[in-house]
């Protein structure tokens, strides 16, 4: 073989490897989902769409058409007429369950910002994917965004999937993706009426066969009974992975109140878990109880902080505080089912742990094939209320 030969056939793979790359990467424009600072170049044929009270279907050019007669914002609108923020918000009264989104195509929800005006723990945020009619979330919205103790205790949260602004600025990056239909409501189980602003985006696109479902599950225990165990979330069945855990916890006595271990029950692990933790401030990324030495005498104090993955916060004057964990990095993987429990301990004389009866509040986040297994009944009013 004569060296010009092996430059033709060197330049032939050269080309051929170009065409191929560039094949693929025209497919992986379209195929795109995400995005990110790295791809942020890729071009898609995706529709971007965007859900509000001005524009409550989402349609193409149809925001910002409400009329001084409909519009909740009329009054201080009513020198510059249509157009000009007549309608930025809804009010949800006592009982009632709003309707924020309905959109009928496959797509995705890529951010959810809101910031409701009332008592965060009556105020039921949920998500229905296609034909459900029971909802795949299901959450009171403060603690759906890691704002578990309520209207004037919203922590300032920077993290990747979820952040909260001063002063109620909520919003939600989890991506969730859905085939045919996607309803999204409020219910306002206050007996005083609820302000909501709010703002769905998302992208119309068809959505890939391994796309799982987004859910995200709450559950509350006030006191946890002597030397049980709580379980942040069980009887998840099918496939998927766990990428998520809001933890709002209230020390019902004085002293420290984070030894407890974390456990993921996966594929069938009865007594003994898979993963097992070495206790709660490690599990939310913290250590040594979450507390640094500050101030005169170097008095050791809880420090909040905020990260892309990890948090806690310490409501001003009382004993309550807030964790989250996000496992974008390390999701947690299961083929058949998942169970997630925590214990709650602190310690005794003689350096004995200390089972607590503590109040806590936690919130799961997982996609999993669908149909997802029934989630238990909320806690009525009395429960669900922080006092």
């Amino acid at each position: 073989m004569t060296k010009k030969t092996v430059q033709i056939n060197s330049m032939t793979v050269m080309v051929s490897l170009l065409t191929l790359l560039y094949g693929c990467e025209q497919n992986h424009s379209i195929q795109r989902y995400g995005t990110d600072v790295d791809n942020l170049f890729i071009l898609s044929s995706a529709k971007s769409r965007s859900i509000s009270p001005e524009n409550f279907t989402g349609e193409k050019g149809k925001g910002g058409m409400a009329t001084l007669k409909e519009g909740s914002a009329a009054r201080a609108a009513r020198e510059l007429g249509q157009g000009w923020k007549v309608n930025p918000y809804v009010r949800i009264q006592p009982g009632e369950t709003f309707t924020m989104a309905d959109i009928k195509t496959s797509g995705i929800i890529n951010h959810i910002w809101m910031t409701p005006a009332g008592n965060y723990r009556l105020a039921i945020f949920r998500i229905y994917w296609d034909d459900e009619s029971e909802p795949s979330v299901e959450v009171p919205v403060g603690d759906f965004f890691a704002s578990g103790w309520g209207n004037g205790n919203e922590p300032q949260i920077s993290s990747l999937a979820v952040c909260v602004n001063p002063k109620s600025g909520f919003n939600s990056y989890w991506q969730m993706p859905f085939r045919k239909k996607c309803r999204i409501t409020m219910e306002n189980m206050n007996n005083k009426v609820l302000t909501l602003y709010y703002q769905i985006d998302y992208s119309e696109t068809p959505v890939p066969d391994n796309a799982a479902y987004f859910h995200a599950q709450f559950r509350r225990v006030n006191p946890l009974p002597d030397k049980e165990v709580y379980t942040i979330v069980d009887n998840i069945k099918g496939k998927g992975h766990y990428v998520g855990t809001y933890l709002a916890h209230g020390a019902n006595s004085r002293g420290w109140w984070g030894e407890g271990e974390i456990k993921f029950y996966i594929d069938g692990d009865s007594r003994f878990a898979t993963i097992c933790g070495t206790g709660e401030e490690d599990y939310f990324c913290g250590s040594y109880c979450y507390k640094t030495k500050k101030g005169p005498g170097d008095k050791r104090v809880y420090t909040d902080f905020s990260s892309l993955y990890a948090g806690f916060h310490k409501v001003k004057n009382q004993n309550r505080f807030g964790q989250y964990r996000w496992h974008v990095t390390d999701p947690i993987r299961f083929d058949r089912d998942l169970k997630v429990t925590i214990q709650s301990l602190g310690w005794q004389s003689e350096g004995r742990y200390l089972p607590l009866q503590d109040d806590l509040a936690s919130v799961a986040y997982w996609y999993q094939t669908k149909p997802h297994f029934p989630f238990p009944k909320l806690p009525d009013k009395e429960i669900l209320k922080i006092k």
